[in-house]
């Protein structure tokens, strides 16, 4: 297949049991790869040059800066910034060959992101579409926002085309690794409160989880994924406790030191 004149980007720390799904499916047909990796010890660097990537060792601050890092290291007209957890399915490739024969004006493209959770693929609730601008005019685009939901977003005059095909999203294989991500982004809500001067209060506490699964359970029909949508509802708004009890934990111990 001849190679589009793109560069994927992505970051890696111990991806070694996903980065080669993630790379099998852009490897034929993307010009450049591109793997910032820190700190990585299960073999994630030999595993992408294998790939043909360029690894790039950088020291970790946030996802935002590192991914931010990434986007620097494209060297092509087009970039395809991709978590490793991530897969381009046949549908999507094709659907970004056609856009790159004639981008025309737009400054990128975005495309629903999906996940298959405990067997099903999870198509409402808080997780889907999930929209995520992925593919960007080199140069023309950043990271910003909190640390850990950091998002992508174009600079300049231009649309943005959205793809119809999913990217697949493997972030969760088990409920064990869904809940043993609550206490990482338990903490990095607790840094982003306090960068923004936002501090723990009752209402918000007490509302905010049980909004959240009222919001992904009934208002976006989370119910029609049978039961995993029951549990992906209970999950959002477990985590959401879990945040502002850590928060009040945290404020609680800051006041008597």
């Amino acid at each position: 297949m001849e190679k589009l004149p793109l560069s994927v980007v992505l970051i890696a720390r111990n991806e070694a049991r996903n980065l080669p799904a993630c790379l099998d499916a852009v490897a034929p047909w993307a010009a450049e790869i591109v793997v910032v990796v820190n700190d990585c010890t299960d073999g994630t660097e030999e595993i992408a040059l294998r790939y043909g990537a360029r690894v790039v060792p950088h020291p970790w601050e946030n996802f935002r800066e590192q991914k931010n890092a990434a986007l620097a290291q494209a060297t092509q007209p087009w970039v395809l910034a991709l978590d490793a957890d991530e897969r381009v399915t046949p549908a999507l490739r094709e659907e970004i060959l056609a856009f790159l024969s004639a981008p025309g004006e737009a400054l990128g493209a975005e495309s629903p992101r999906l996940v298959t959770f405990l067997g099903r693929p999870i198509r409402h609730g808080d997780w889907y579409p999930d929209y995520g601008l992925r593919l960007v005019r080199r140069g023309k685009a950043h990271w910003t926002g909190a640390h850990d939901h950091c998002k992508l977003v174009a600079e300049g005059a231009g649309s943005i085309y959205r793809f119809k095909s999913d990217l697949d999203h493997a972030s969760f294989p088990d409920l064990a690794s869904l809940v043993k991500k609550t206490p990482f982004h338990a903490d990095n809500f607790i840094r982003t409160c306090r960068e923004r001067g936002r501090r723990w209060g009752l209402i918000h506490a007490v509302v905010r989880p049980l909004w959240r699964f009222f919001r992904g359970y009934v208002v976006k029909r989370g119910f029609l994924d049978g039961y995993p949508g029951l549990v992906v509802a209970v999950a959002v708004a477990y985590e959401t406790f879990i945040r502002y009890a850590r928060l009040y934990e945290a404020e609680q111990t800051s006041a008597h030191e």
